[in-house]
């Protein structure tokens, strides 16, 4: 099926009551027929609902709608995008291992794998995702992740997906995509070789800025990367966590399967039913949205090329790009998804034009329905110094814009007003 319909229909079934809108299963347990019902369900001898912090029937639709269009096999709900990067770095690493992180990622993923991570034991190494040759430098034996966004927030430059996973399949090593810019109607990192992709999913597939959400895909076959690489060597061995269980053995997708049994069941970050709710509303609309979202953007991103008091414009649908080509390979028919940034002369000249704007709103979010304006480097990119910006190319006269579902000449004719003011 086409990615429209699976949006409408991937993953569901329709109950005992012929609903056609997924219902809400608001539980947080489920009865089990007996004893020896609810003894096989724990040992895996039969599948079904334990505990919502472990499975829900809602959100097990959100999970295999979300798997459909990313073209992966599985996929696994959490409660929010950060908890989908946290629990894809602490499902392989462990203290004295590292991982391999893009410079250009999203504030919070940097200051995750900077600082926080950190504390755990794992140390985060970082390259930059315009220049490939400084990553397999910093590969060694203890290396379990390449982790990298398909379009950098805020930065919006284009990872070239193939080259970073032949690199990773060299090696042994899991490739992780954050693909929430460019949503899975966009981009299908999975299907450039990439292991895992992460989103956010409280940004486009919410749609509205309505609900807190994360997921992890998983791509098929990815035991046969994992079975015997002693790099994931826990994947091959006995988990006493989980009466002896062999994840390599299980015929299961089983990445996603060990962050629901041992990451979800200790850790807790699971989504609550009524928010996959949401998203799953999200997901139906979000192949319409993502082209008028992408349409708009090129639309400002053109106007903003041309005014005088922009120094650049970051935006990979633009021929002038240095991504062009690379938004042309990856991207579906080239659509570039509707964040971009902007260069201007100095911080105070951004700030001035962010509380400038009358229908771009100053908030830290994307991929809502109305439109936003942030200074990353006062808000979301605040803990870096000023070496630390460059290097994620997040300089201080950086405004970044989340281009909504408002009318495009309205949203242009807002900018044309703030940029006047500086």
């Amino acid at each position: 099926m086409h990615e429209q319909t699976l949006a409408i229909h991937a993953g569901y079934e329709k109950d005992t009551q012929g609903t056609m809108a997924v219902p809400i299963y608001q539980s947080t347990a489920y009865q089990f027929r007996d004893s020896e019902h609810a003894a096989n369900l724990f040992a895996l001898k039969e599948l079904g609902n334990i505990y919502t912090r472990l499975m829900n029937p809602t959100t097990d639709v959100f999970e295999k709608r979300f798997a459909a269009l990313e073209g992966g096999v599985a996929a696994i709900g959490t409660a929010s995008g950060m908890a989908a990067i946290f629990y894809t770095i602490a499902n392989i690493a462990e203290a004295g291992d590292n991982i391999v992180v893009a410079s250009q990622v999203y504030g919070g993923t940097n200051t995750l794998a900077t600082h926080t991570i950190k504390r755990f034991g794992i140390e985060a190494r970082f390259f930059d995702v315009n220049d490939l040759s400084t990553l397999e430098p910093l590969i060694d034996e203890k290396t379990k992740l390449i982790l990298f966004e398909s379009l950098t927030n805020p930065s919006i430059d284009v990872a070239d997906i193939e080259a970073i996973a032949e690199i990773a399949n060299e090696h042994g090593i899991l490739s992780c995509v954050d693909n929430t810019v460019a949503t899975p109607v966009l981009c299908k990192p999975l299907s450039y070789g990439i292991d895992l992709v992460v989103h956010s999913t409280s940004k486009y597939t919410t749609g509205q800025g309505l609900a807190l959400g994360g997921i992890i895909v998983e791509r098929d076959n990815l035991v046969e990367k994992i079975k015997g690489n002693s790099r994931y060597y826990h994947f091959n061995e006995p988990d006493a966590s989980y009466h002896g269980l062999v994840y390599v053995d299980v015929p299961l997708p089983i990445f996603t399967l060990r962050v629901r049994l041992a990451l979800l069941r200790d850790l807790g970050g699971a989504p609550s039913p009524f928010n996959s709710w949401l998203h799953i509303q999200g997901l139906e609309t979000l192949p319409l949205r993502m082209r008028q979202h992408s349409a708009s953007a090129l639309a400002i991103a053109e106007f903003l090329e041309s005014h005088p008091k922009v120094k650049k414009v970051n935006y990979p649908g633009l021929k002038s790009s240095p991504h062009y080509d690379l938004a042309q390979r990856y991207f579906k028919e080239g659509m570039a998804s509707g964040l971009l940034s902007f260069e201007v002369e100095s911080k105070e000249a951004a700030q001035r034009i962010a509380d400038s704007t009358e229908i771009f709103s100053v908030v830290v979010n994307i991929g809502d329905s109305k439109s936003i304006i942030t200074h990353p480097a006062s808000t979301t990119h605040q803990q870096l110094n000023k070496e630390e910006l460059e290097a994620a190319g997040v300089p201080e006269g950086l405004i970044r814009l989340s281009v909504g579902l408002e009318d495009t000449q309205d949203l242009i004719e807002d900018l044309k007003r703030a940029l006047a003011k500086i």
